[in-house]
């Protein structure tokens, strides 16, 4: 496709608005926080004013997108590589992004947060909104510029990434590899998997532990390939674009070698590291019970230590893969039944996988799958523990203890990695629903004629590539060693919207084909749905980020 260059004037000057209204944004979100630090108890949950303290999580989120564009334009200005296309995504969707903090941001379908909930009455608003804030918004998501955005849609087809997604040259080389290998090996059998509830074959998985796949972030010390997060990104986004079981796979690894990494012994690290790396062993993170999903202060499954041995008893459920994992690392209760976070450990238990008789052939340990909507490929069990034996060293860190604060540490990783694959199935919708309005015709014209049906394409293309710089910023500072759980359950909090946004407007977008199971949109809609669910659900990670405000300032 041909770039259009914007002038350096024109991107200082988009960027110069940007910074002048990003002041405004600072005022309000000190405002709302101090706010909510004098309406909201400190500790309370089940705080009254939770709808208000969860509106500020939204509200600091979408600052956190504005500043990411900011940085975005710096970033490829300085490259020369600012171009026309990047010019109108940047311009509406700061002006859409702008126009929901003074409007309304939804929290969800039925919830709206609005500035007079967040103690910003409409005399400081209407202030605060004056000046560079307006000029963004007016200029921002008009029909005008959507309907070129429409048109370069149009001129590109649903074939790759929409506009500049700002990565250099070693980063783009692996998005083009990902890229080709889930044209060829994952998208033509996704849906068929997902339809017949099929394992995602071990042939693939071997073909991705060859591709260094599961080794990505892994040191080189331990046979990984010592990339950073934000390869990490790139790659989950692409592998789930083709189908979020693929995609999800590398998460097992991710989660387990980072607990290995930051709390494990030297000797845990040179017996798991290596091996995890070249995918001999597909892990499990064996965490979720049935009846204590994020309260994790009330687990009850319990590890008792007998001579040489951890005997392991209790429940999990929720566990992806688990029938196929080597390796489960278990979050367990080794102190006393009342000692709340302080009494967790985590347990690294080798296991054997499922044969074709029994999906969990090894003492102390059944399991029954549970049947979901989408996100199959791997599979969801039920664990029942009762006598399980885990071999002492097998405790992590060697410290018991310890298990709440190692998981606390896997939390930025693994949500940055959640909202890449959120980005991949929303790219997915993308995908699927451009190329079904390019080819379909109704009125003797091409579905995308319609301004309504080439709105919602140009909204999930503007609202992707907003969701993927907010990633790349949290994961770039996760690279850099920073603590980022703030901006990690940011990027989780809105990717994992946008994916839902995007497949809903897909579908739509089908019409009645996409209701048919014939048609790949139909599982894109169920995979979607988790995303807002899992690795912490949208109002826990609201709960998290406020908290982490309040607390900040």
């Amino acid at each position: 496709m041909t770039r259009s260059p914007v002038r350096s004037d024109q991107s200082c000057t988009l960027r110069g608005t940007i910074a002048a209204a990003v002041v405004s944004l600072d005022e309000i979100l000190g405002a709302a926080r101090r706010f909510a630090r004098n309406s909201v108890s400190p500790r309370e949950e089940t705080d009254t004013q939770q709808h208000a303290l969860h509106g500020l999580a939204w509200l600091a989120t979408y600052i956190e997108t504005v500043k990411a564009m900011a940085d975005y334009i710096d970033a490829l200005d300085r490259e020369d590589r600012f171009g026309a296309l990047e010019r109108l995504l940047v311009q509406v969707g700061v002006g859409e992004t702008l126009d929901q903090i003074f409007g309304g941001i939804a929290m969800s379908q039925g919830e709206t947060i609005r500035l007079r909930e967040l103690g910003i009455d409409a005399a400081d608003a209407a202030r605060l909104r004056a000046g560079a804030v307006n000029d963004l918004i007016e200029g921002g998501n008009t029909a005008s510029n959507r309907a070129q955005l429409a048109e370069w849609l149009v001129k590109g087809g649903a074939t790759s990434t929409f506009g500049d997604d700002g990565l250099d040259e070693t980063l783009a080389a692996i998005r083009d590899q990902m890229q080709s290998f889930v044209a060829a090996k994952v998208t033509p059998h996704a849906q068929s998997w997902h339809l017949r509830n099929d394992y995602i074959p071990l042939s693939l998985i071997a073909e991705m532990s060859e591709m260094g796949v599961f080794g990505l972030t892994i040191p080189e010390a331990f046979g990984g390939l010592g990339l950073s997060k934000v390869s990490m990104c790139v790659v989950s986004e692409e592998l789930s674009r083709g189908y979020i079981g693929v995609g999800s796979l590398g998460t097992r690894s991710e989660i387990a070698a980072e607990l290995i990494i930051s709390g494990g012994t030297d000797a845990q690290k040179a017996h798991f590291l290596p091996r995890i790396s070249a995918g001999e062993i597909i892990p499990t993170a064996v965490f979720t019970e049935p009846d204590n999903g994020s309260d994790l202060a009330a687990l009850r499954t319990r590890a008792v230590r007998e001579g040489e041995a951890y005997v392991v008893t209790g429940n999990k459920t929720w566990i992806t893969h688990g029938a196929r994992a080597n390796v489960m690392t278990i979050l367990a209760r080794t102190g006393s039944p009342d000692s709340g976070h302080r009494g967790l450990s985590i347990l690294l238990a080798e296991k054997p996988p499922a044969t074709e008789q029994n999906d969990f052939p090894v003492e102390g340990l059944t399991g029954g799958e549970i049947e979901v909507l989408g996100y199959r490929g791997m599979k969801e069990y039920e664990l029942a523990f009762d006598g399980f034996q885990v071999p002492a060293e097998g405790l992590l860190g060697g410290v018991e203890g310890q298990g709440f604060r190692q998981l606390m540490q896997t939390f930025e990783s693994a949500r940055i990695q959640t909202a890449a694959r959120a980005i991949g199935v929303a790219q997915s919708a993308l995908d699927l629903g451009l190329s079904y309005a390019l080819d379909r015709k109704q009125f003797g014209k091409p579905l995308i004629a319609f301004p309504r049906v080439a709105d919602k394409l140009v909204a999930m293309a503007v609202e992707i590539h907003l969701v993927r710089q907010l990633t790349y910023r949290a994961a770039r500072a996760k690279d850099e060693g920073r603590r980022c759980d703030l901006e990690a359950g940011m990027a989780k909090l809105l990717a994992a919207r946008t994916a839902w946004a995007a497949a809903d407007n897909a579908v739509q977008i089908h019409g009645g084909n996409g209701f048919a199971l014939e048609f790949p949109i139909s599982r894109v809609l169920c995979d979607a749905r988790i995303l807002s669910i899992f690795e912490g659900a949208a109002e826990i990670q609201a709960q998290v980020i406020s908290r982490r405000l309040l607390e900040s300032e």
